[in-house]
Protein backbone atom coordinates (compact mmCIF):
# COMPACT_ATOMS: atom_id res chain seq x y z
CA UNK A 1 0.00 0.00 0.00
CA UNK A 2 1.42 3.38 -0.99
CA UNK A 3 1.29 6.61 0.96
CA UNK A 4 -0.90 8.25 -1.68
CA UNK A 5 -3.50 5.49 -1.45
CA UNK A 6 -3.46 5.88 2.34
CA UNK A 7 -4.24 9.59 2.01
CA UNK A 8 -7.09 8.87 -0.40
CA UNK A 9 -8.66 6.50 2.12
CA UNK A 10 -8.56 9.11 4.88
CA UNK A 11 -11.35 11.11 3.30
CA UNK A 12 -13.85 8.33 2.60
CA UNK A 13 -15.47 5.74 4.81
CA UNK A 14 -14.22 2.24 4.04
CA UNK A 15 -14.73 -1.31 5.25
CA UNK A 16 -11.63 -2.10 7.31
CA UNK A 17 -12.60 -5.57 8.51
CA UNK A 18 -10.76 -7.24 5.62
CA UNK A 19 -7.41 -5.53 6.12
CA UNK A 20 -6.73 -4.27 9.63
CA UNK A 21 -3.07 -3.50 8.88
CA UNK A 22 -4.15 -1.15 6.10
CA UNK A 23 -6.34 0.76 8.57
CA UNK A 24 -3.38 1.13 10.94
CA UNK A 25 -1.26 2.38 8.01
CA UNK A 26 -3.89 4.99 7.19
CA UNK A 27 -3.90 6.15 10.82
CA UNK A 28 -0.09 6.23 10.86
CA UNK A 29 0.32 8.35 7.72
CA UNK A 30 -2.59 10.60 8.61
CA UNK A 31 -1.00 11.28 11.98
CA UNK A 32 2.32 12.13 10.29
CA UNK A 33 0.50 14.69 8.16
CA UNK A 34 -1.23 16.11 11.27
CA UNK A 35 2.12 16.42 13.08
CA UNK A 36 3.75 18.37 10.28
CA UNK A 37 0.78 20.71 9.81
CA UNK A 38 0.49 21.44 13.54
CA UNK A 39 4.28 21.99 13.69
CA UNK A 40 4.01 24.58 10.92
CA UNK A 41 1.13 26.34 12.64
CA UNK A 42 2.84 26.36 16.06
CA UNK A 43 6.03 27.73 14.51
CA UNK A 44 4.18 30.53 12.76
CA UNK A 45 2.01 31.50 15.75
CA UNK A 46 4.70 31.42 17.78
CA UNK A 47 3.81 28.96 20.51
CA UNK A 48 6.51 27.94 22.97
CA UNK A 49 7.09 25.52 25.79
CA UNK A 50 4.99 22.93 27.54
CA UNK A 51 1.71 24.52 26.42
CA UNK A 52 2.59 23.87 22.77
CA UNK A 53 3.60 20.28 23.50
CA UNK A 54 0.48 19.53 25.53
CA UNK A 55 -1.78 21.18 22.96
CA UNK A 56 -0.20 19.10 20.19
CA UNK A 57 -0.74 15.86 22.13
CA UNK A 58 -4.37 16.72 22.87
CA UNK A 59 -5.15 17.84 19.32
CA UNK A 60 -3.39 14.92 17.69
CA UNK A 61 -5.11 12.33 19.87
CA UNK A 62 -8.46 14.09 19.57
CA UNK A 63 -8.37 14.36 15.80
CA UNK A 64 -7.44 10.70 15.37
CA UNK A 65 -10.07 9.55 17.89
CA UNK A 66 -12.86 11.56 16.25
CA UNK A 67 -11.75 10.36 12.81
CA UNK A 68 -11.92 6.65 13.56
CA UNK A 69 -15.10 6.85 15.64
CA UNK A 70 -17.22 9.46 13.87
CA UNK A 71 -15.89 9.46 10.30
CA UNK A 72 -14.89 5.82 9.82
CA UNK A 73 -17.30 4.33 12.37
CA UNK A 74 -15.04 1.37 13.18
CA UNK A 75 -15.50 -0.93 16.13
CA UNK A 76 -12.34 -0.17 18.05
CA UNK A 77 -12.48 -3.48 19.93
CA UNK A 78 -11.52 -5.22 16.67
CA UNK A 79 -8.22 -3.31 16.76
CA UNK A 80 -7.36 -3.73 20.44
CA UNK A 81 -9.35 -0.83 21.83
CA UNK A 82 -9.53 2.92 21.40
CA UNK A 83 -6.18 3.46 23.14
CA UNK A 84 -4.32 1.25 20.66
CA UNK A 85 -5.75 3.17 17.71
CA UNK A 86 -5.22 6.55 19.34
CA UNK A 87 -1.55 5.93 20.05
CA UNK A 88 -0.76 4.42 16.62
CA UNK A 89 2.16 6.38 15.13
CA UNK A 90 2.20 8.99 17.90
CA UNK A 91 5.94 8.95 18.62
CA UNK A 92 7.02 9.40 15.00
CA UNK A 93 4.37 12.05 14.53
CA UNK A 94 5.66 13.81 17.64
CA UNK A 95 9.20 13.76 16.22
CA UNK A 96 8.02 15.22 12.91
CA UNK A 97 6.01 17.84 14.77
CA UNK A 98 9.02 18.87 16.87
CA UNK A 99 11.37 19.16 13.90
CA UNK A 100 8.83 21.16 11.89
CA UNK A 101 7.95 23.38 14.86
CA UNK A 102 11.57 24.14 15.71
CA UNK A 103 12.64 24.84 12.13
CA UNK A 104 9.62 27.01 11.40
CA UNK A 105 9.89 28.95 14.66
CA UNK A 106 13.63 29.48 14.22
CA UNK A 107 13.25 30.56 10.60
CA UNK A 108 10.41 32.99 11.16
CA UNK A 109 11.09 34.43 14.62
CA UNK A 110 14.89 34.35 14.94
Amino acid sequence: MSISSSFKKIWKQSDWSADKEEFLDVIYWGRQFIGIIIGLVWGLLPLKGFFGLALFAALSAGIVYVWFTAVQGVDETEFGGAWELTKEGFITSFAGFLVTWIITYSGVHA
